[in-house]
């Protein structure tokens, strides 16, 4: 009898996108097909397939250890997020002697299902059944991969193994609430040239959030004042930087993504940015999660001073892969339009608030009766402050509350004067309040002075 021939073997999977590129998140079931295409019969022990993910940094450094004497010092780590095995035809014996696990295939295409679940965190736990995945990833001394690997056993011959890579992407969710927050700065450099000063060279930058997605562009906003006596140019930069750890030791690698150039100033003269676009290339996304490798990005905007260092100011970035809801747009009104001016560094105080209604209006003396329990005799208060604070409290629950003016304006000085323990109670008698205001908290202040001292 000829033995056949294995013509080909393939692995494919069910879930594509649309550049027929698989990618899965934490959780997703990862299915496919393992296709065997075979000429004449041929005898196979197994057919197995194997899924794993795993993150590896590795680097080496040049020592000396003595004159004449270097070596080469090696830096390795690994990380494990899965490691899943199946049989899809046959049985796990390597013996080339067993007859009797031995599968006949005939000649033709054959296919074999596999499917597996990528591990996830769960919330609700209170321990860690599995690290969090990291998004794929390939750098300059490290990388992030997912793959399915299929092996086909026969008696007596050199296994088939083929290898197909998968793409992971975890998930970054920029409309929340600290990626959605602007980030802003100012700096400020004076140039020194021997027992010479100039006038110095003023940075400031804000950008409407932290949290972008590839393809999106940076609004950016600065102005840049130029007192010195040289000429200086603005400009703008995204930079990607992968650090990578092991035994201890970090390795860093900085990589520019996207930059823009502004005017050239002269001396005395001011540049501003009314949301100057810098757009966002096709990158990674941050990792973040990741005990060896992250993968951080940061818009960088300085000022290119020749001669002399140059001034720059960072503000951070995060690279996600879920973009900006239109309801979650946090677009800054006042920094995009009208003069670009500084006054977005400060914050302004709110106009004072309209008062609330009145306690008439809302509860009528007919509820108020209705609800009204017996208050405790002056008599009794020693013996209830005995208690908790909240149980003495309640005999002024039913009482009307003061008017809105009176607590704006009396609101500082009852804090201080009721926490102060410094306080004596005949001042808070004394001191000219409204006398409702002084019935419902001299009794109290009285009471807690007295339990305090």
């Amino acid at each position: 009898m000829v033995l056949g021939k294995v013509k080909s073997l393939t692995i494919s999977f069910d879930c594509l996108n649309d550049g027929n590129i698989p990618v899965y998140s934490s959780g997703d079931t990862v299915s496919g097909k393992v296709s065997l295409e075979v000429t004449g019969e041929i005898r196979v022990k197994s057919l197995k397939i194997c899924a794993r993910g795993h993150a590896k940094v590795h680097w080496t450094e040049s020592r000396n250890a003595g004159s004449n004497t270097a070596y080469t010092q090696n830096y390795t780590e690994e990380v494990e997020y899965f490691n899943y095995k199946d049989i899809l035809l046959g049985h796990e014996r390597d013996d080339d002697n067993y007859e009797g696990g031995l599968h006949t295939i005939h000649s033709g295409r054959h296919e074999y299902a596999f499917s597996f679940e990528l591990p996830q965190m769960d919330s609700t736990l209170t321990f860690v059944l599995h690290r969090p995945l990291a998004t794929s990833f390939e750098g300059r001394h490290g990388s992030v991969r997912y793959w399915v690997k299929a092996e086909l056993h026969r008696p007596w011959l050199l296994p088939v193994k083929l290898k197909k890579e998968f793409t992971v992407f975890e998930h970054i969710d920029i409309n929340t609430p600290s990626l959605l927050s602007p980030q802003a700065g100012t700096k400020e450099k004076t140039l020194c040239c021997w027992l010479c000063t100039s006038g110095p060279i003023s940075l400031s930058a804000k950008i409407e959030r932290k949290g972008y997605t590839p393809g999106e562009s940076i609004q950016i906003f600065a102005e840049i004042e130029n007192c010195s006596s040289r000429m200086v140019v603005p400009k703008a930069t995204i930079y990607q930087t992968q650090a990578f750890y092991a035994r201890g030791k970090m390795k860093e690698v900085k990589q520019l993504v996207a930059n823009l150039r502004g005017e050239s100033l002269s001396s005395g003269k001011t540049e501003t940015w009314n949301g100057k676009q810098l757009k966002i290339p096709p990158v990674s996304p941050s990792i973040l999660d990741c005990s060896i490798i992250r993968v951080e990005y940061s818009l960088m905007v300085y000022v290119d001073i020749p001669g002399a260092m140059d001034l720059f100011l960072n503000l951070p970035l995060v690279i996600g892969t879920i973009p900006l809801h239109p309801f979650s747009s946090r677009t800054s009104s006042v920094s995009s339009q009208g003069s670009m001016n500084m006054n977005w560094l400060g914050l302004t105080l709110p106009e004072r608030p309209e008062a609330p209604p009145s306690y008439a209006e809302v509860v009528t003396e007919e509820n108020r009766q209705s609800s009204l329990a017996p208050i405790a005799a002056f008599d009794d208060f020693e013996r209830v402050l005995q208690g908790p604070l909240f149980a003495y409290i309640q005999e002024f629950r039913f009482l009307p509350p003061p008017l809105y003016s009176e607590v704006l304006c009396e609101v500082p000085w009852l804090l201080y004067h009721a926490i102060s323990l410094s306080c004596r109670p005949g001042r808070l008698i004394q001191t000219k309040i409204s006398s409702q205001m002084r019935d419902h908290l001299a009794p109290l202040v009285e009471g807690i002075h007295k339990k305090l001292t």
